[in-house]
């Protein structure tokens, strides 16, 4: 038999096949769904919360009783600038309240200005907006996504390294039987005149 030109796919270091494209695949799908599953819940949960919170929280009109404080550069970093102002309303159920209000930069005295309060007639942040909540579903989406990955690709990677450690193992093995033949050399334990076929 001429085992120069016999070939046994055991014999030759695996390469990158179709199973690992659709493991890739399947990763990339699981990573996807992982990420659409987590920006759902995001936004569900976002929707209850501002829900309650609308129930607690009331739009009223504030008169200015000072000209507008501009927001300090710590405020103004990475939002819009706010300033704030001294100011009296009335909370829904007709109490007068005062104190300081977020307004429109230099807004004056005796300026009128729409405020959130709570139902204790306090200041209060306003209940979030739908582009608030896309907002947070999508980066809460794409972070899961980019884990889910991260973690499919190292388990591929691990899989891979051992399947392939595996194989040139069992490569390495069949080639110490073959190469002997193959090249005309003797074996091991062969003395000159001797025939191990």
């Amino acid at each position: 038999m001429d085992h120069h030109k016999r070939s046994d796919p055991r014999l030759t270091p695996p390469g990158r096949g179709a199973g690992e494209r659709a493991a890739l695949i399947l990763v990339l799908m699981i990573s996807l769904i992982c990420g659409a599953v987590a920006a759902g819940m995001l936004w569900s949960t976002g929707v209850e919360a501002d829900r309650e919170l609308a129930a607690h929280r009331h739009q009223v009109r504030a008169t200015t009783t000072g000209p507008a404080k501009e927001p300090s550069a710590a405020a103004r970093y990475g939002s819009t600038p706010r300033a704030v102002a001294p100011a009296v309303w009335e909370q829904p159920d007709h109490v007068r309240r005062s104190g300081t209000v977020p307004v429109p930069p230099r807004t004056p005295q005796g300026r009128t200005v729409t405020i959130w309060v709570d139902d204790t007639g306090a200041p209060a942040r306003p209940p979030g907006s739908a582009a608030d909540r896309a907002l947070t579903a999508g980066a809460g989406g794409s972070v899961a996504t980019a884990c889910a990955g991260a973690i499919g690709a190292g388990v591929l990677v691990l899989v891979r390294r051992r399947t392939e450690a595996r194989r040139l193992a069992v490569w390495e093995q069949e080639w110490e039987q073959v190469e002997p033949v193959w090249s005309g050399r003797l074996r091991r334990g062969s003395a000159p005149g001797t025939d191990d076929d």
